[in-house]
């Protein structure tokens, strides 16, 4: 099978990581691997199971990791030699997923948002290895940008230190989750799955070794309702700097805070910019893949 055709999705969001409970994340991966399928692509969920990693699982694996996703150690690159050592179950993060995709040849993951640089990170020196991993390993992330929860414009800085391209879809500000602009400009502005294709085409060709971010922002009939999800996300970070929550768990934390003080409407505003994340990731999968179909016919 020709990798070009596959976007890989992570285990993480379909083990509850990002605050899904079971079964709508089950409903949700489904839903999107479809997505996926339906545009031209292969999609392939990645997750440790018994301490074997897999690129891609089947129905029945889906299920097992969307029921007991809670038990699965959340896996970043860091945790990767561990839980495949000790026969672990693991849900992975970017990172991880960015590395396994990349050991098979997948160009283009798909997920919701990245982790950055955490607010006080520059005394924390908390930042998510998301970062670090977009800086050596050749893969494309499509994402909803950096969630507001971070310090978005710390974090721009970091991955430009990093060597990563940041590229917005039709915008020329850089999208913050569950809002569609978050104050900051990108130097690099994408309008079409053609012209996100032709970036990695020359990415990979200049062997730079590092990956690329496009962030593409919330469907506009979600955004609408990004103020009250932001106020919400505010009284979240007060309650979490109460509570001394630091670390991995202050995502699963926030997420969890913002479901409830929206009344789920975070939640709906999440599985819809997925979905939307993975259409277009689908969409420039085919477009790469005929690129290079393209170059090697005129190479004969």
């Amino acid at each position: 099978m020709c990798t070009r055709h596959v976007v890989s999705l992570p285990g993480g969001r379909l083990a509850g990581v990002a605050g899904m409970p079971y079964p709508k994340n089950l409903q949700t991966a489904m839903e999107v691997e479809a997505i996926v399928r339906d545009n031209g692509a292969v999609p392939a969920t990645i997750a440790i199971l018994d301490g074997v990693p897999h690129v891609g699982l089947n129905s029945e694996q889906l299920k097992s990791l969307a029921i007991s996703g809670r038990q699965f150690q959340k896996t970043s690159r860091r945790d990767i030699a561990h839980v495949v050592a000790s026969g672990g179950n693991g849900a992975t993060t970017v990172s991880a997923t960015m590395f396994f995709a990349h050991k098979v040849g997948i160009p283009i993951f798909v997920t919701g948002g990245i982790g950055g640089v955490h607010r006080n990170g520059e005394q924390t020196m908390d930042i998510s290895s998301d970062l670090t991993e977009l800086g050596k390993t050749p893969v494309t992330v499509i994402s909803a940008g950096v969630k507001s929860i971070l310090d978005i414009p710390r974090t721009l800085e970091y991955l430009e230190t990093q060597g990563v391209t940041v590229a917005a879809y039709r915008t020329n500000e850089f999208p913050a989750f569950f809002t569609e602009a978050s104050g900051c400009k990108v130097q690099c502005r994408v309008d079409s799955p053609e012209e996100c294709a032709n970036i990695i085409y020359a990415n990979k060709n200049l062997y730079l070794g590092s990956g690329i971010l496009i962030a593409v922002p919330i469907p506009k009939e979600q955004a609408a309702s990004g103020n009250a999800i932001e106020a919400a996300i505010q009284k979240a970070l007060k309650e979490a700097e109460d509570k001394n929550i630091i670390g991995n768990t202050i995502t699963p934390f926030m997420l969890d805070r913002v479901k409830v003080l929206t009344g789920g409407c975070s939640l709906e505003a999440n599985i819809a910019l997925v979905k939307n994340n993975a259409l277009l990731g689908a969409k420039i999968a085919v477009a790469l893949s005929d690129l290079h179909q393209r170059f090697r016919r005129s190479a004969l």
